[in-house]
């Protein structure tokens, strides 16, 4: 064949795979596209998904069922475009849910939004948004998919469902193993940028639905008191991307004003794709996928954040109540001496409105972990200053630790920084829409809380709103900083932990000078305040590593464990199948565990110059916990994988024995001793620590500076011992003699005298009750 004929035919060929390589490569059209003639195995076969990268963009395309697999190769399977709608009826403002079919391959049997599925390739009219779509909200591509599915899925004909009807509200970026439907070792899941769609009908009368029978086993209508109702039935269950909506939006932002959300641009955000870790129930699968990133998705009854996200480690009950000291501690404490609430003292009531004082003491337990029951022992001449000052500091941090709620970082920092002003100042001012669960609470009803704040005394309102501004203006400072992989330095972790705890301890301290309970010098120990709330706020980073590291909000210095990282990124911890992850994980663990112990001495300090007995408690309770707390951790690999907490039985312990100096010192001493054990013990077993030195160093100083009050407590706590094993022998001997009752008796007071007994040891203190400084 000549060659000009050769390269003529070569030309025309290629011409026309030029033309038809979108046929051959994309699936065909919507035209073509018929959903009612494929199973379920045939659409995860030939639909062909958008796949994309973090940012939205696509990159490529994959077959519905490759990116659905979740295997060692992509154990959140592949990021791929979805949508998901939710239609209401404007007359009732219910919104239609549907119960996926049981026939359904990835998340059978699970009620959900309206309609859920993807965008695809080679649709006719086309599916795929650009950037640029995004960006002026109108997403015609994913609107097209959802019109085509709404038809299959439910029946709804196109014609019923006019494109620009759709409200394009935000993106989410989620994963989540189908391990409730298909076990922990799950092989499917989804890992979606989901499209937030909403539509409106003015009557449901008005809509056709005629479900398929191979997608959906059920709809239902509903409001948003029966949607609660049923996320409540513990027999339903619910798709964990509906969940992630309905807690983070939906509920209490979207549905709450429909006709404002259709209708303005209030709620969209078009910028920022928000992303989630699922409900712990649905992380591993077959590729054994831990947390990825931001969330703020626990357990509804926790609080905001990544609290109550990741697993607590607990010992088992029976080795718990091994502990018999602490089993009796605990009956002690919540029998015999429980912490006791002032604040229905006559000053207070005289003073403050009871409806609004009401309020304060119920939402303070609900947004506090520990600080409730320490506040209210307080005398009732500063109970109400501290427990304000609280949940005005509690507030600013809601508003801090909110992630979406606001459209800008700019408009956060406008927020925080006029804070002291608004809150503080306007006696109506309440924010909604903010925080979550009682937190957002605390907002939504704070004008509450000002009007206590306005009856304070002058001093306490002028302490308050000066810390309350300054420490905004550093929360404002650390707003725009990228914290996924922690603080760059120390010198930035004690910054940042001296603008949200340091600052307390100075509040604290001008607080207690201006009730006239601690001199007015108390005031200006402004070094040893802030030191106590630096102590206090790294024992917390610390143990809460896991917790800060999924919530994308790390504060461990980069300078410290980037020398223990291989791979150069703070997730390496969490790796703690691998052997050398382990070694260098408890390295870093301990070096940071050290770093908290050198600020032991200043709290001591700070304790010894207290001369109110209440104020001494309150200040020492979160101490010795601290103390304790920073023990269990050191050298402990569960940080890596969960929250470590000392156990209850301690906690009561510990509460017992804060009453005098001596106490505190000798709890000092027992843990900084512990510690020292553990990092003797790991060197002798040729465990490498770099820290070894200065750990033992920091655990000597504190053991040298509190031996004397240690001792002093080991000798009173001989006398009880002494006593309960006379009445032990006694009661053993008694065995032998005839009268009723008395080995009993006996075997009693031993009992009693061992373990009450070294919480009833007469205290040596220089401490004086409030009534007698008021």
């Amino acid at each position: 064949m000549p060659a000009k004929i050769k390269n003529l035919l070569r030309i025309l060929f290629f011409a026309y795979c030029l033309k038809h390589i979108e046929a051959i490569t994309m699936p065909s059209g919507t035209s073509k596209w018929d959903g009612n003639s494929m199973s379920q195995t045939d659409m995860m076969e030939k639909d062909t998904v958008l796949v994309l990268d973090d940012n939205d963009n696509v990159i490529g395309s994959a077959s519905k069922k490759n990116s659905h697999v979740f295997q060692s190769e992509q154990p959140r399977g592949i990021l791929h475009r979805a949508f998901s709608v939710f239609l209401f009826d404007e007359s009732t403002g219910e919104l239609l849910l549907q119960k996926r079919a049981s026939t359904k391959i990835t998340f059978p049997n699970v009620w959900t939004n309206t309609c859920c599925s993807h965008p695809l390739h080679g649709m006719e009219p086309p599916e795929v948004d650009k950037p640029e779509d995004v960006a002026n909200g109108t997403v015609k591509g994913a609107k097209y998919a959802a019109i085509r599915k709404l038809d299959h899925e439910l029946g709804i004909p196109s014609n019923e469902l006019p494109v620009e009807k759709f409200k394009f509200l935000t993106r989410l970026h989620y994963w989540a193993a189908d391990t409730v439907t298909h076990g922990r070792d799950s092989p499917w899941g989804e890992h979606e940028i989901d499209y937030v769609l909403f539509f409106c009908v003015k009557n449901k009368s008005e809509l056709t639905v005629k479900p398929h029978p191979d997608e959906v086993d059920d709809v239902k209508w509903v409001t948003p008191e029966a949607l609660a109702e049923l996320m409540q039935d513990s027999s339903l269950l619910f798709s964990p991307w509906f969940r992630i909506i309905c807690k983070k939006w939906l509920v209490n932002s979207w549905w709450k004003d429909l006709k404002e959300t259709m209708e303005t641009d209030k709620h969209c955000d078009f910028i920022n794709i928000h992303e989630f870790d699922p409900p712990i129930e649905h992380l591993g699968g077959e590729g054994k996928a831990g947390p990825l990133f931001d969330i703020k998705q626990g357990d509804e009854s926790k609080k905001q954040g990544a609290y109550g996200k990741v697993k607590t480690h607990k010992e088992p009950m029976l080795k718990q109540l091994s502990h018999f000291d602490e089993v009796f501690a605990a009956i002690y404490f919540l029998k015999v001496k429980p912490l006791k609430s002032n604040l229905d003292a006559p000053y207070i009531r005289e003073k403050f409105d009871a409806d609004d004082l009401a309020f304060c003491d119920d939402i303070l337990p609900k947004v506090s972990r520990s600080f409730a029951a320490v506040i209210l022992q307080l005398p009732s001449t500063i109970l109400v200053d501290i427990l304000i000052f609280y949940l005005v500091l509690r507030a600013l941090d809601t508003i801090e630790d909110d992630t979406t709620a606001f459209p800008s970082n700019e408009v956060k920092i406008e927020h925080l920084l006029s804070f002291h002003k608004t809150a503080l100042g306007d006696p109506a001012w309440t924010m909604d829409g903010v925080g979550e669960a009682d937190e957002k609470r605390l907002l939504q009803n704070f004008d509450k809380c000002h009007r206590v704040y306005a009856k304070l005394g002058e001093k306490s309102r002028n302490v308050i709103a000066d810390i309350t501004l300054r420490m905004a203006t550093g929360m404002a400072e650390f707003v725009g900083k990228d914290l996924g992989q922690g603080t760059t330095d120390v010198e930035q972790y004690n910054r940042y932990c001296h603008f949200v705890a340091g600052l307390v301890g100075e509040g604290l301290s001008r607080l207690f000078a201006a009730s006239g309970l601690e001199t007015q010098s108390f005031a200006d120990e402004l070094y040893l305040s802030d030191q106590m709330g630096l102590f206090l706020q790294k024992t917390n980073i610390i143990r809460d590593y896991l917790e800060d590291y999924v919530d994308h909000r790390a504060f461990w210095p980069q300078s410290i464990w980037k020398k223990y990282s291989k791979t150069g990124e703070l997730g390496y911890f969490t790796r703690q199948e691998d052997a050398e992850v382990r070694e260098k994980s408890l390295e870093c663990l301990n070096e940071l565990v050290t770093d908290a112990l050198e600020l032991g001495p200043d709290c001591l300090a700070y304790m010894s110059k207290i001369q109110c007995q209440e104020i001494f408690r309150f200040c020492a309770i979160p101490q010795v916990m601290a103390i304790a707390t920073l023990e269990k951790c050191y050298a402990n690999s569960n940080v890596f994988t969960g929250v470590v907490k000392i156990r209850k039985g301690t906690s009561c312990k510990l509460l017992l024995k804060t009453n005098t100096l001596d106490e505190v010192h000798d709890t000092f001493y027992q843990f900084a001793n512990a510690i020292a054990k553990k990092a003797t013990a790991s060197r002798g077993k040729g465990v490498a620590d770099a820290s070894y030195e200065r750990t033992i160093k920091a655990c000597d100083t504190l053991k040298q500076l509190t031996i004397e009050g240690h001792k002093r407590q080991q000798r009173g706590r001989q006398m009880p011992m002494m006593m309960g094993g006379l009445f032990l022998i006694g009661s053993i001997a008694s065995g032998s003699v005839k009268v009723p009752g008395l080995q009993q008796s006996l075997l009693l007071l031993a009992i009693g005298a061992l373990t009450f007994g070294p919480f009833s040891i007469p205290q040596r203190s220089d401490l004086k009750p409030a009534s007698s400084l008021e």
